[in-house]
């Protein structure tokens, strides 16, 4: 005799999916992205010097991740392989953060709804422009929904109030030291002090070479913060 099944609708279905990555992703700490003087700079609460949350995919774009490390890991390396994949058989120009953001929504999107288990992450793809109006940032949520941010950014834990504390604060033309300090407060919220050790950072200059991602050595975040 065949047991009966368990009827759950498609709309319970789909907010027990969200619920689930929701607080999968809010165990984690949260990252933010902004733009300062001489371009973009991204900021995490990431104590490990190994399993880095920020990483570079292309030549003027990077990636900013927060949730479970072996899926977003697992989204980089795709992202870098259909970045270096298009600007070969087209040109370095073509690769840009739009198409890039565009196809991680689809492939977060599509486990979203088809599978059982939805990834537990959430996407920063952001771009620096020759000039600051083509500076580019996006965040792309466990459900495939993309944002098309402006001067900031946050993703993960908490994100709402942090990216709140950053959009009182900001002010445009910010030096790189003013705009680390600022995403560190941001993290930290009123109550706690991130400090060098607490901190992952990098930049994309605007002025740089082809590759614009730098990654901010534990001495440079120490001095900017005056620690």
């Amino acid at each position: 005799m065949a047991m009966p099944g368990f009827y759950v609708s498609p709309e319970q279905a789909i907010q027990d999916k969200a619920d689930y990555a929701r607080k999968g992703i809010a165990r984690g700490r949260a990252l933010v992205a902004m733009r300062f003087d001489a371009g973009l700079v991204l900021v995490a609460e990431n104590k490990s010097s190994t399993l880095r949350k920020i990483s570079e995919i292309y030549d003027r774009i990077a990636f900013g991740a927060v949730g479970r490390y072996n899926e977003f890991e697992q989204l980089r390396i795709a992202g870098v392989r259909h970045a270096d994949q298009k600007g070969f058989v087209y040109s370095r120009e073509d690769v840009d953060a739009r198409s890039l953001a565009n196809q991680y929504a689809q492939i977060v999107g599509q486990v979203f709804t088809h599978e059982l288990k939805p990834m537990e992450v959430e996407l920063l793809v952001v771009e620096v422009g020759h000039t600051p109006d083509r500076d580019r940032l996006f965040h792309i949520l466990y459900d495939g929904t993309v944002a098309d941010e402006k001067s900031v950014a946050a993703v993960g834990g908490d994100a709402e109030a942090i990216r709140s504390r950053l959009a009182d604060a900001y002010e445009d033309d910010l030096d790189l030291g003013a705009a680390l300090r600022l995403g560190a407060s941001a993290l930290a919220g009123p109550e706690r002090t991130l400090t060098c050790d607490d901190l992952e950072a990098a930049v994309l200059d605007r002025e740089g070479r082809r590759r614009a991602f730098r990654r901010l050595s534990d001495e440079e975040v120490s001095e900017m913060l005056g620690e």
